[in-house]
């Protein structure tokens, strides 16, 4: 689960971290009013989307005068900002950061995040603050630091000292590195986060590290112990198909292909997708029903693929362990005659009670199409979408 700029900065002051003043806006008079209570001439006006680029999008504006934060602030609620994380659809702009303006002399780059090759927590950090670090790993990844931390021993003076010296940071701002430092791996860890990045992180004029921007992910199996996390959700900035999954616990993601999947099992359907793709399809969801699925959600299941008009067929994987085959047919019955479902449907079950839900399937009277195994149902998928 992602947060906004402005909730992030919000949680990391919390552990000491230091943040320009600032306040949301929902409304362009939210906006003035909050202008009006920072010091200072310059104001920086932020749309608040899930998603990098803003500043190059039209999404940051700085400006010197409370008529003009009036003014953007009624340009940006509302607009639909387009960058290269959100894709050509870009996402609509429901709320504002106003923020005090910052004297920058340097701009540089931090972030933390789960390492889970070394189930380590990994800093990595940058001179080059302001830009894409992809963009710096590509051409100039000498100018990247990535250390681990294991969570045996916790951030330590030496991993302090490694990202000071990288980032060239002399004065108050080195002497400031080891509470920041401290407060962004406490502020990771406590919380469950997944993602904390600061980019720019900023060493104003008189030498302060700030944290310009601030960008956090957590680890939604996590988020059951965190209720103060889950309250800054939201579900505006979510594909709707996916918040509804959520409902029913089901785990989807939507993809770009046209083959809708739904299978029990993380592996399994990862599986599934690979051999769609060998066979020359295009999977349009990862959709995980898990092991004790009831004929509820798999309707509910058929529905959330379906709601994707990308979608030309459908087939169904299941491997019945815990899941039995027979519960699972019976649902797919009942979806596919609720929901008049014309487009193809290709089904493949094994494991428990397998031949009382194949039986289940042909007695239908639908035109469901089994099959014997993975390669045979992608291969029948695949044909079916393409009319072949």
């Amino acid at each position: 689960m992602n947060i906004h700029e402005h909730q992030a900065k919000a949680l990391l002051a919390q552990y000491g971290v230091k943040v320009p003043n600032g306040y949301p806006a929902f409304t362009v008079d939210e906006a003035v009013s909050a202008a009006g209570k920072l010091e200072g001439d310059v104001k920086v006006v932020k749309a608040q989307i899930h998603a990098g680029g803003r500043g190059k999008a039209g999404g940051v504006k700085v400006v010197t005068s409370i008529e003009a934060v009036r003014s953007e602030a009624q340009v940006m609620l509302g607009k639909t900002l387009v960058t290269h994380q959100t894709g050509p659809a870009g996402k609509q702009v429901q709320r504002l950061y106003i923020e005090e303006g910052c004297q920058i002399e340097r701009e540089l780059y931090l972030s933390m995040l789960i390492d889970r090759a070394t189930s380590q927590v990994s800093i990595i950090c940058s001179t080059e603050g302001g830009m894409d670090i992809e963009a710096v790993a590509a051409e100039t990844p000498e100018k990247i630091l990535a250390l681990s931390i294991k969570p045996s021993t916790a951030i330590k003076p030496h991993h302090i000292r490694r990202v000071i010296k990288a980032l060239g940071l002399t004065g108050a701002a080195a002497k400031q590195a080891t509470p920041f430092l401290n407060g962004l791996y406490t502020a990771f860890c406590s919380n469950d986060a997944s993602l904390l990045e600061i980019n720019p992180l900023v060493v104003n004029a008189d030498g302060d590290l700030i944290a310009l921007d601030a960008k956090m992910g957590f680890d939604d199996n996590a988020l059951f112990r965190h209720k103060e996390i889950l309250a800054l959700r939201d579900l505006s900035e979510e594909d709707p198909a996916e918040v509804k999954a959520s409902e029913y616990d089901l785990n989807y993601i939507k993809l770009d292909g046209n083959i809708g999947c739904m299978v029990n099992g993380a592996g399994l359907a990862m599986a599934t997708m690979d051999i769609i793709q060998l066979e020359g399809g295009s999977p349009a969801n990862f959709l995980d029903v898990g092991g004790s699925a009831t004929a509820e959600r798999v309707t509910e299941a058929f529905k959330i693929i379906l709601s994707d008009s990308n979608v030309e067929g459908i087939l169904v994987n299941i491997f019945g362990g815990i899941m039995r085959c027979d519960v699972i047919a019976t649902g797919v019955v009942e979806a596919a005659r609720a929901l008049g479902l014309e487009k193809p449907l290709v089904v493949r079950l094994e494991g428990t009670n397998v031949e009382a839900g194949k039986e289940i399937l042909s007695s239908s009277g639908l035109a469901i199409i089994p099959a014997d195994n993975l390669a045979d149902a992608a291969s029948k998928i695949v044909a079916a979408v393409k009319g072949n």
